[in-house]
């Protein structure tokens, strides 16, 4: 069993700064792994469907979701839905098998009360919200129960197909600029990369 204290070093210093949101991220995803039976992805093992948006806890928590389960944009092994929800669905590509997580609705409307959710409000950078606000509600992520925070839905199967990448490239006839060779498309005087197809539609 994946825990998540096991990758808080690692996502503080990818997020940036301590906020319970990340750690909840963390949570939700290592929960989502363990039902699976599977392991963190390397490369393209898992596939994240995230629903959340551009708001500042969504962020965080989708932050903790990569750092738990490897899925990053990177990797294109993740999308984004903007549904303004915490909630995410992770696929495991070999099996076919998929799980969604979301925080439970009581406790999203809680936390957004918060203390550290207030100082937010109150328009202080995240970075600066005293330790001793953020410190206990950060512990209190990483050692409450699952059943506390999460709703977990049942396996489903899925028919999932993660894209191919290519290694072949080529150069744009408008630009000049080397583009993988899957990008390119026709222009009028050869093949084209994306940014110049739309500065000629533009």
């Amino acid at each position: 069993m994946l825990e998540a204290k096991n990758f808080m070093e690692v996502g503080m210093a990818f997020h940036g700064h301590k906020c319970p949101a990340m750690p909840l991220g963390l949570r939700a995803g290592v929960a989502a792994m363990n039902v699976l039976g599977v392991d963190r992805a390397q490369d393209k093992e898992l596939h994240v469907i995230c629903e959340t948006g551009k708001g500042h806890a969504a962020g965080c928590f989708l932050d903790g979701i990569m750092t738990a389960t490897g899925c990053t944009y990177g990797k294109s092994n993740i999308e984004k839905l903007y549904y303004n929800k915490m909630a995410f669905t992770l696929i495991d590509v070999a099996s076919q098998r998929s799980v969604r997580v979301s925080l439970k609705p009581e406790f999203f409307g809680n936390m957004m009360q918060s203390p550290f959710v207030k100082q937010r409000q109150d328009g202080v950078l995240p970075q600066d919200v005293p330790a001793e606000i953020a410190d206990p509600l950060v512990e209190k992520v990483l050692s409450m129960p699952e059943a506390a925070f999460l709703d977990i839905g049942p396996i489903t199967s899925v028919d999932f197909k993660s894209g191919q990448g290519t290694f072949t490239t080529d150069c744009c006839s408008q630009c000049g600029e080397r583009v993988f060779s899957n990008k390119l498309v026709d222009g009028p005087e050869g093949k084209i990369c994306l940014g110049c197809q739309a500065k000629n539609v533009a």
